[in-house]
């Protein structure tokens, strides 16, 4: 049975998310490596756990969430779906029970807000843990004067955390971002399609997402 370690140890999934992270970095994206990846995965697998679904389901939501971001290294256009299909052949490789890949890479072809659905358990999961990371420690421009808006919002972010309230179900998304670098309404403008997003995922794991904001409850 494939686990985890299995996945991080696999020399094309190791290359293949240094490489994308790297062509993310020459188009001025922000951190999209190993940083990324392992706080996505990690979380993945708590939101699982604690909403109480099975060892191997918050195994497999630990492995999406490791590859999720793998289609980068072929284009960002797309990558969620290019990303499921790299999966599905490293996977399928690695022997793993089809119903598995099968789950894994549907999570990762629904992640990204552009086209995407929280159409299982695991794609749910991975939807929060990765709409939530949102940092400073992301940007990668050091010249403040040429942030664009999703460096300025990202280094605006202070504190980030993902509460997951399994006795209430309730799942809050909470942010400490400082408005001298970027007001609220700016967030808003860039995320709020990936907030309604983690509503949709929230919904789907029968939990209600809410957004707080400088202590503020936005949604």
């Amino acid at each position: 049975m494939i686990q985890l370690q299995d996945v991080k140890d696999n020399p094309l999934v190791k290359t293949f998310i240094k490489t994308g992270n790297i062509h993310l970095g020459e188009m001025g994206f922000t951190d999209h490596g190993e940083l990324h990846i392992s706080l996505v995965c990690a979380l993945c697998r708590e939101i699982m756990t604690k909403l109480g679904y099975e060892n191997r389901l918050a195994e497999l939501s630990g492995i999406a969430g490791y590859m999720h971001d793998i289609g980068n290294v072929i284009n960002r256009n797309g990558h969620s779906q290019s990303g499921a299909l790299l999966a599905f052949e490293i996977l399928t490789r690695m022997k793993m029970d089809p119903e598995e890949v099968a789950i894994i890479c549907a999570a990762i072809g629904n992640h990204d807000e552009g086209s995407g659905h929280p159409i299982n358990s695991v794609a749910a999961a991975l939807i929060l843990a990765d709409k939530s990371h949102v940092h400073r420690n992301r940007v990668r421009n050091q010249d403040v004067a040429t942030f664009d808006i999703h460096d300025r919002v990202n280094y605006a972010v202070e504190h980030s955390i993902l509460n997951i309230d399994e006795e209430k179900k309730v799942i809050t998304m909470e942010l400490a971002i400082d408005t001298n670098i970027c007001p609220v309404m700016e967030y808003f403008e860039i995320f709020l399609s990936r907030m309604i997003m983690c509503r949709r995922a929230a919904t789907y794991l029968g939990c209600e997402f809410e957004l707080i904001i400088n202590g503020a409850q936005l949604l």
